[in-house]
């Protein structure tokens, strides 16, 4: 019976921490347009990912040893 001293505080202080998170989404514009976001990760890019791989030039290539393979 004890830990419920705790453990209602407890909540009502994390409904109220969530609740000013939510609110702080909001007035930050992460709900603003979900259609374009949740499209936007089908669109193909115009250019190469970071780190992507890129084929080496010939000067690059004949630099390298053979691997023997």
């Amino acid at each position: 019976m004890d830990i419920l001293f705790l453990l209602v505080p407890l909540s009502v202080v994390l409904v109220f921490v969530i609740l000013g998170v939510f609110a702080w989404a909001l007035q930050a514009g992460q709900f603003d347009d979900l259609e374009r976001e949740g499209g936007r990760i089908l669109e193909g890019e115009d250019g190469a990912a970071p780190g992507a791989a890129r084929p080496l030039d010939t000067d690059q290539a004949a630099d390298r040893p053979a691997t023997g393979h």
